[in-house]
């Protein structure tokens, strides 16, 4: 039940005396030089999640001061306050780890603290989900704002972005195809300004498709980092914020599965990464919404691929944003879409849908058009992954699609790095590359860690790519014939732990199916003398973790969040 109390008076500290309680807050928050008539006022709540181990966040603090203005002149109370912050590069053992973490700070800071409403601000890959979903679970109205995508660099006259270009740069040094001081001097060119990466990464992806959920304002995702027009959205934020505080307009009474289907329709046709899958699910479970791998792949099986960008295509996302951005790919998508459900501007969708942004461009593609004909992200099943597994197959390679090849088995992320580069290594360009324990518990965190290198005897006489498996996650900047999030990870997967190098693998895409060719007999056999895996429950948010993370198809959230 929402409060009908606001304001300052909203969630009292208890002292067993509600008007001491007032008191005694509002003679604190005066030491900041508020007067009594400014505290009658509605306040809106800003995460500020900067951080100097968060370049992708490096221009919050403007922002902040966008959104602020926006609300003082809505007639609220702009109050910031610190939550925690991820970077995917610099969070030990992985970004994925933490995002619950980050939704569970989010989620009782906005509890805890008076606000009618809140601005959310985030952009690095897990922030922004795991700010969606403690706003979810915090029951108060809430905006997205995201930080927006870095802009691009240059190198010996050649456009590059992190990340897809990070990860082609490094396999090409990695095959001795550039030297040093080329790996050297494209490192300066890769991050040229604070922002997400400019490809569509997991950042870009989950930009968009809040902005397809309806839970930012239009045209909220693309615009660059360090643009005039990111201040401006920043703003417009700010007093949309007031308006939903004023309203009452909390994203928990107005989201359902449409709003989802919209956001899973989106992203096949944007081509985004697979980690929104995995985002979407862990969000919409925080309102008992139940993302069903199946009924996805049904749902976007026959979706074209329309925006153009890498790692799928060859453009970034301020080409994207030059091109119309969100609102343009939806008016192309628009006969799939739920077009009468409700966002977060009082609006329907279908209301902010227009055709006046049909400028000539050639990035955001039609229809009947495409970049890729249909279902860019594709949902097997079979032995091997009887929950699920999926595979982005807009940026795999097509005649790897389907593929029968003898495995390589490493154990771990610590066998792969002592052994993936040996000359002994027994591989060639038709194995299946296969990575176990990479899964929500037993890395722990279900790391980036997909994308497994082509070995460099490999690399070195110009394979680029391979069929790989893994329980892990892939980052949306990378691309390769990958099949991820093999559900359940190891430990609890009977078919996927026992398989040994040189056992056949069969991956049919068209079909949906990804398989264990070896006698029945051999795979009872190996059941029986398999051991359970035990895991160690450190301390602290480790123990939660590790006692309480679900599974890929269910998001990776805690059982007791949903």
């Amino acid at each position: 039940m929402t409060s009908k109390l606001k304001g300052m008076k909203k969630n009292l500290t208890n002292y067993g005396d509600q008007e001491f309680s007032i008191f005694l807050r509002k003679a604190f928050i005066k030491g900041l030089g508020y007067s009594d008539d400014m505290l009658e006022k509605p306040i809106i709540g800003i995460t500020n999640t900067y951080s100097d181990f968060n370049p992708c966040h490096g221009n919050v603090t403007e922002l902040i001061k966008s959104v602020k203005s926006g609300i003082l002149s809505s007639g609220a109370i702009p109050l910031e306050f610190p939550t925690i912050t991820i970077h995917e590069s610099f969070a030990h053992p992985t970004s994925m780890y933490l995002r619950n973490l980050m939704s569970i700070d989010t989620e009782e800071m906005l509890r805890a603290q008076p606000m009618d409403a809140c601005v959310l601000i985030g952009g690095c890959d897990k922030t922004v989900p795991a700010q969606l979903m403690g706003g979810l679970s915090s029951n108060i109205p809430f905006i997205q704002l995201v930080t927006g995508p870095m802009l691009t660099g240059s190198f010996k006259g050649e456009r590059v972005g992190a990340c897809t270009d990070c990860r082609r740069f490094w396999a090409a040094y990695r095959a001795e195809e550039i030297n040093e001081e080329d790996i050297n001097n494209v490192n300066n060119q890769l991050v040229p300004t604070v922002g997400t990466c400019g490809v569509m990464g997991t950042a870009s992806t989950m930009a968009i498709l809040t902005e397809a959920l309806g839970l930012m304002i239009p045209s909220g995702a693309c615009a660059p980092a360090v643009s005039s027009e990111r201040r401006r959205i920043a703003e417009k934020t700010g007093v949309e914020s007031v308006k939903i505080a004023q309203s009452k307009h909390i994203p928990r009474e107005y989201l359902n599965i449409k709003n989802f289907e919209n956001a899973l329709i989106t992203l096949s046709a944007i081509g985004g990464s697979t980690n929104g899958l995995v985002h979407l699910t862990a969000i919409a479970g925080r309102i008992g919404q139940k993302i069903d791998m199946k009924k996805f792949d049904e749902l976007t099986r026959d979706i074209p691929m329309i925006v153009d960008l890498k790692p799928s295509g060859i453009g970034y996302m301020e080409d994207l944003y030059n091109a119309g951005g969100v609102p343009r790919i939806l008016y192309e998508i628009k006969d799939y879409l739920n077009l009468d459900v409700m966002t977060v501007t009082g609006k329907k969708l279908g209301e902010l849908i227009n055709n006046n942004n049909k400028w000539k461009q050639n990035i955001i593609k039609t229809k009947d058009n495409p970049i890729f004909e249909k279902g860019s992200i594709a949902v097997l099943f079979g032995n091997i992954a009887p929950r699920s597994a999926i595979i982005k197959q807009s940026a795999a390679s097509e005649d790897l699609l389907y593929h029968e090849g003898k495995a390589v088995v490493f154990k771990g992320l610590e066998d792969l790095a002592n052994r993936i580069d040996s000359e002994e290594l027994d591989v060639d360009k038709n194995s299946v590359l296969i990575l176990q324990n990479i899964g929500p518990r037993t890395a722990p965190g279900m790391p980036e860690a997909g994308l497994i290198p082509i070995p460099k005897k490999l690399a070195k006489v110009g394979v680029k790519d391979m069929v790989r498996i893994s329980d892990g996650r892939m980052s949306g900047t990378a691309s390769g014939t990958i099949i991820l999030h093999v559900c359940p990870e190891t430990d609890e997967n009977d078919i996927f732990s026992i398989i040994k190098d040189g056992d056949l693998i069969k991956l049919d895409v068209k079909n949906r199916s990804i398989n264990l060719l070896i006698d029945k007999d051999e795979i009872e056999n190996r059941i029986s003398k398999k051991s359970k895996t035990q895991f160690t429950k450190r301390r602290g948010y480790n123990k939660l973790f590790m006692s309480h993370v679900m599974q890929a198809d269910e998001g990776v959230d805690f059982d007791f969040l949903i």
